[in-house]
């Protein structure tokens, strides 16, 4: 550890949340030793690392990929403990992640004490036992160092870690590791006491026993009951089944087990913890859920059919799945009371499941965290809720709960009783601020190096705006160009916010980053617009609008301030070319990048193509001449290949040298603010430059490869056609080959293509499908 960094880390136990928190280690970029246990009957010579060696075999192949890179999976070295356990003293934090028994952790800590290094902190994974009594007995250098990292599963994909100290753990170790964690694993801290369950699982296993407990007395069908925990609440599709289908039924009684053993005997989930004889017998015959051979729901492939199937709670027995009565909840809409006041079986599940989940949170604090911030944040993070229990509490409203409650003849937890007809959060003078135990409201404080436009929203006018798109001043001098469209999808006003944009950023301001919260930075042009000219045979709409992308796309490459994209989430097509004529990225981690237009039957338009020609034609990417850089991209293109994260982004020259990765998603904007502020002292904007292409014979190359993918099924017939018009652009058509084409030159043949590809019937039958199913049409 130099300088109280941690550069090299250890993780013992390879099972799936050891390798895969190894593996997110690895993402980061940092060294990982991953140790087991020698495999049972291991000859002397052999392999005794083989449990680790394994779990990195199958961290490559896993999908979804817990590793963001090849390089990455390099970074991971696998070793056993009875050879390598001393090796861990050139770790910095050591990972316990074995099987949760006691003996077996305190066994080995006494081992890890003798080989680590008196700085070195140690953590364990445990979701199930107490930091006290996993430290007891333990000398006071191992209590100082020693801290719970509870990660989520899959560790790469899920935000939260829910650290807990210990009364003996140093504080600087505990905010050392921390903030690892944070900057350079991207997890977002919630800070949890050491009671059971800590707090996501505390909660969130309650809300799961609930949802399957009261759907059995209710008699209520599981398609329906999923319905009601998902939409409204702001909770995914899966709801409670589906969920229960994604983590395993397996784990279900022995993590209640576990609970019903460390809780109070007073506490609530008592009452839910009840043998259920349903679940015992799918476990027994192996319906475990995805892992297994299906769960609440299963695929039926039986005599080569796929049918969707849903298990009886009565019966037991699986009947093909039936859409959900939704009819209750459209009446209800966003109105939770209303759904809670519905009459019949759908209103009284949506409270006896959320009414009383919402009351337990609501008791947690501060047996389980000092304030509902952390609350929320764990339920947000760990089990992707839109909002935390409390944001819900105040769509109830805290009195109208409370007065339910009573009526019940329900326990009341203090906080519910404390706060009275007050919100829970409240925003004052532009801040966000939450009720505290004290009976005041108290900001939310960021963790330092944290700017969320959220918080700007909040105190804060845009500087333009028009119903696709905002301009934001993030300080500095430098302005947020935010799309706010569904999916942030691009259309007319989008360019036309853009254009304005640049024109008072060059006026106004220093530098502009291109950023939202949104889930995706952007899935590219809106195709239900374009359909639906193309319907009304508007075809001079559609080429105005592909060159009105092209010439905003073109003056905020050169534009004379410095432009950064910030993407997270998926960039496609448009949302691409954007990232493709910034100055820079800033990316999230998660970014998942790639020019997809071919799957629509169209080419990129808005300068994709030319960008990437430019891009792989640079001295030394690729072997000198004008054919290589065109065949790469041909390849990457016509396949609408799609990067896995940003390390990959940067493999297919999206991302490109000087571009940077931020692994934790709210540090995003203000890693992207400081690279903007960093361009803007002597700034210049980019030369026009020429393109070497390759021709006719150039483009004879390329189809001649698709049409090899025909012969072998994988290419369609529509496929050819598209590739054909790609190819065209790609070689630069009928142009000489021994002049070098201009950008203008390459655009040009993008708009052309474009606008002939539109008028195909195989095109506009791709997309009509995509706007229905999501899905490509193979044609």
């Amino acid at each position: 550890m130099t300088n109280g960094k941690i550069e090299k880390v250890a993780v013992i136990g390879a099972g799936v949340m050891g390798a895969g928190i190894a593996a997110q280690v690895a993402n980061a970029g940092v060294p990982v030793l991953l140790l087991d246990i020698v495999p049972a009957g291991a000859a002397e010579g052999g392999d005794r690392s083989a449990i680790a060696r394994t779990a990195i075999e199958r961290l490559k192949k896993t999908d979804p990929a817990p590793l963001m890179s090849e390089k990455a999976a390099r970074l991971i070295e696998p070793g056993n403990i009875d050879d390598d356990l001393a090796r861990i003293g050139e770790c910095d934090w050591i990972v316990e992640a074995v099987i949760e028994r006691l003996d077996i952790k305190q066994a080995l800590y006494a081992k890890i004490e003798a080989a680590r290094r008196p700085d070195a902190a140690v953590s364990s994974n445990t979701s199930t036992i107490p930091l006290h009594d996993l430290v007891a007995g333990l000398p006071e250098t191992f209590r100082l160092n020693f801290l719970i990292t509870h990660f989520f599963n899959p560790p790469r994909y899920m935000r939260l870690l829910e650290v807990v100290a210990g009364a003996d753990t140093d504080p600087a170790q505990a905010a050392r590791v921390s903030r690892f964690a944070d900057e350079r694993l991207g997890k977002s801290i919630v800070r949890c006491k050491d009671s059971p369950g800590f707090i996501a699982n505390r909660l969130g296993v309650y809300w799961i026993q609930a949802g399957v407990v009261e759907a059995i007395d209710l008699g209520l069908a599981i398609e329906d009951a999923d319905a009601v925990m998902g939409r409204p609440f702001g909770i995914p599709k899966t709801g409670v089944f589906g969920l229960a289908d994604l983590v395993g039924l397996d784990l279900m009684p022995h993590i209640n087990a576990s609970l019903a053993k460390s809780l109070p005997p007073a506490d609530a989930f008592h009452a839910l913890n009840r043998d259920l004889p349903l679940i015992g017998r799918m476990i027994a015959e192996g319906y475990t859920g995805r892992k297994g051979k299906g769960g609440f729901y299963r695929l039926n492939t039986a005599n080569g059919g796929r049918v969707k199937e849903s298990i009886d709670l009565a019966t037991g027995a699986y009947r093909p799945s039936a859409r959900a009565d939704t009819e209750t909840l459209k009446e209800a809409g966003r109105d939770l009371r209303a759904l809670f006041n519905a009459p019949g079986p759908v209103g009284e599940y949506a409270w006896r499941v959320m009414g009383r989940t919402l009351a337990y949170a609501a008791g947690l604090v501060p047996e389980a965290a000092d304030d509902i911030v952390a609350i929320d944040d764990a339920m947000r993070l760990g089990y992707n809720w839109k909002e935390g229990p409390f944001a819900l509490i105040d769509r109830v409203g805290a009195a109208w709960l409370v007065e339910r409650l009573k009526a019940e003849g329900a326990t009341v937890p203090p906080l519910l009783e404390q706060i009275g007809d007050r919100k829970f959060y409240r925003v004052e003078n532009g801040r966000l601020q939450f009720f505290g135990l004290d009976g005041d409201y108290h900001d939310v404080v960021r963790p330092e190096g944290v700017i969320l436009l959220e918080d700007i929203r909040r105190r804060s006018q845009p500087v333009l705006k028009n119903g696709a798109a905002s301009l934001w001043d993030i300080g500095d001098g430098v302005a947020c160009f935010e799309i706010t469209t569904r999916g942030n999808s691009l259309d007319d006003q989008v360019l036309d916010a853009l254009d304005r944009t640049i024109k008072l950023v060059a006026r106004d301001y220093k530098a502009l980053v291109i950023y939202n919260e949104g889930r995706h930075f952007s899935v590219g042009a809106n195709l239900g617009l374009a359909l639906f000219a193309a319907n009304i045979a508007a075809w001079g709409e559609i080429e105005k609008l592909v060159a009105t992308g092209q010439k905003v796309y073109g003056a905020l490459k050169h534009a004379p301030f410095p432009v950064v994209g910030a993407p997270s989430g998926m960039a496609l097509g448009g949302g691409c070319e954007l990232l493709l004529h910034s100055d820079a990225v800033q990316a999230h981690a998660e970014t998942y990048a790639g020019l997809v237009e071919c799957g629509v039957g169209l080419v990129p338009a808005w300068g994709g193509c030319k960008e990437l020609l430019v891009r792989w034609s640079a001295p030394g990417k690729l072997p000198h001449g004008p054919m290589p850089a065109p065949a790469k991209v041909f390849e990457m293109v016509s396949t609408a290949t799609v990067s896995k994260s940003a390390a990959e982004a940067r493999d297919m020259l999206i991302l490109r040298e000087g571009d940077r990765v931020t692994m934790n998603r709210d540090r995003l904007l203000a890693d992207a603010k400081a690279r903007a502020l960093e361009l803007v002292e002597g700034y210049t904007p980019p030369e026009r430059v020429e393109i070497v292409l390759p021709g006719p014979s150039g483009k004879l190359a390329m189809m001649m490869a698709a049409q090899g993918f025909h012969k072998r099924g994988i290419a369609t017939d529509h496929d050819l056609v598209v590739a054909d018009g790609l190819a065209d652009v790609l070689s630069g058509g009928d142009a000489d080959p021994t002049v070098p084409a201009a950008e203008k030159d390459v655009l040009r043949l993008e708009r052309e293509t474009f606008m002939r590809l539109a008028r195909t019937p195989g095109t506009l039958a791709r997309i009509e499908h995509m706007l229905l199913t999501g899905k490509p049409l193979r044609n």
